[in-house]
């Protein structure tokens, strides 16, 4: 199988090091190295831990010949635009399964009419790792919440309306949320 574990490493600045300590459990920069150079076989759980420690889906790690990629023209930061040290590409985003989205319509907090959110389904069981992060769920009568996660207190969400000024709401046993995963805007 090729991979593209060295290119987003890279792309995101990251050493070996840094990726073998992100890895549940930790592993060894050596490990990374011999699977980022395929002297050593990456099987699927290899290929989930060092996508989860990387913060991508598995699927942006496999460099599949039919998948198109983008040539990276340039890096920015605070000190202007530079040329790579070294070709990197990225690869386009893809929808994860089961995933949702939003279209903004129009504007609200960050979003801006034009917007594409797209968002990971969560059940009850793993409302806690949207702490903090916008959500969408569902309230009776066939409605939707659109709000910032602030707080959880056993089977009620507390949530902050993104509009300025609004008071925190709360909501009983929903039976789904999803998260906010990725803002597509055009520009």
């Amino acid at each position: 199988m090729i991979t593209a574990i060295r290119e987003v490493r890279r792309a995101k600045r990251l050493t070996l090091e840094d990726v073998a300590l992100r890895c549940v459990p930790p592993t060894t920069a050596q490990t990374i190295g011999r699977l980022e150079t395929g002297t050593r076989t990456v099987s699927v759980a290899w290929l989930n831990r060092i996508a989860a420690a990387l913060e991508v889906a598995p699927a942006d790690l496999v460099t599949l010949p039919d998948r198109a990629t983008l040539p990276v023209a340039a890096t920015l930061d605070a000190d202007g635009a530079h040329a790579p040290r070294a070709a990197l590409t990225l690869v386009p985003p893809q929808p994860t399964a089961g995933g949702i989205a939003i279209t903004v319509t129009g504007s609200v907090g960050d979003y801006r009419a034009g917007d594409a959110i797209w968002c990971d389904l969560r059940t009850p069981s793993t409302f806690a790792q949207a702490l903090n992060r916008d959500v969408l769920l569902p309230v009776p009568a066939g409605r939707f919440l659109f709000a910032r996660l602030i707080g959880l207190d056993g089977d009620t969400l507390l949530l902050l309306p993104l509009i300025p000024g609004a008071r925190p709401t709360s909501v009983v046993s929903p039976p789904w949320l999803a998260q906010t995963s990725r803002l597509i805007r055009t520009l």
